[in-house]
């Protein structure tokens, strides 16, 4: 064993002197990394709209269902929210192929440090190793090929849940509260900054997530709403003191079908109360 507490076997190919999934990869499969598998921008499939915020003792994440290409609906059950490990999860929003590699990426990332120190990183570790990976795909996010992830756990060491943004080159910055990504981000964070409360219930919260994809949805053409017919709800999942949890399709389902009886009634959503 080094200094730095990595095993070192020295097997030829499976030579593994790194923490880093990534750079092992990089050194021995390069073209298995997202960054060197190329497309056109305008024939890609896009994610859309994605959204994370606190509550007492963890976050939850949501995210809408659609992937466009160009004008048109490309998927309609496309699940933009990914469990990340125990205490934390990562959703996407940009080229859908690229993102899901990425997720994946990340997800072997953790798991391969942790099964190489015998410890998991600390929760602003994994925000960084994360933004390694994106930092990876720069060259084609020039090109139009960008990912934008949305990362978000529960830090074991002070009993909260946080929330990390990214930009193209993979800098972390945390935001307090809540969080949106994505084409419809921008009429989603209008709705959270009128819903949102430090003491929401588990309930309340999906409750708030619902409406903010709902107006995202109402003003972005490439998101998705609650589609009844289909039964197609947003998925919706929290991390707190007992790991990672998706919320139950019939659960979400009741949210967003008393959401959308609602806005028959008031199109325009829920207004925040003045304090």
């Amino acid at each position: 064993m080094e200094a730095g507490g990595a095993f070192v076997r020295d097997q030829g190919l499976f030579s593994v002197e790194s923490t880093s999934f990534v750079e092992y990869l990089s050194a021995h499969e390069p073209e298995l990394l997202p960054v060197n598998r190329a497309a056109g921008a305008d024939l890609a499939p896009h994610g859309t709209t994605v959204l994370a915020l606190t509550f007492p003792g963890g976050v939850m994440m949501a995210g809408d269902r659609r992937a466009t290409m160009g004008n048109v609906i490309a998927q309609r059950d496309l699940e933009k929210v990914q469990r990340a490990d125990e205490y934390s999860v990562v959703a996407f929003a940009g080229t859908v192929g690229l993102a899901v590699e990425m997720v994946r990426l990340f997800q072997v990332e953790l798991a391969h440090y942790e099964k190489m120190q015998l410890v998991t990183l600390s929760l602003n570790a994994k925000a960084r190793r994360l933004g390694a990976v994106i930092k990876a795909n720069l060259g084609l996010a020039m090109q139009g090929l960008a990912v934008v992830p949305l990362y978000a756990g529960y830090d074991v060491d002070t009993g909260t849940g946080r929330i990390f943004g990214y930009d193209i080159t993979g800098a972390p910055a945390e935001s307090k509260h809540f969080l949106a990504e994505g084409s419809g981000s921008p009429f989603a964070e209008g709705a959270l900054k009128k819903l949102y409360r430090p003491d929401l219930s588990v309930e309340d919260a999906a409750t708030v997530c619902v409406e903010a994809l709902y107006d995202a949805a109402d003003d972005d053409s490439a998101t998705g709403g609650p589609d009844l017919t289909r039964r197609i709800y947003p998925v919706i999942v929290t991390a707190t003191a007992d790991g990672y949890r998706r919320l139950p399709e019939d659960e979400v389902a009741a949210v967003a079908e008393a959401v959308v009886e609602r806005r028959r009634a008031n199109p325009g959503g829920p207004l925040a109360p003045l304090r």
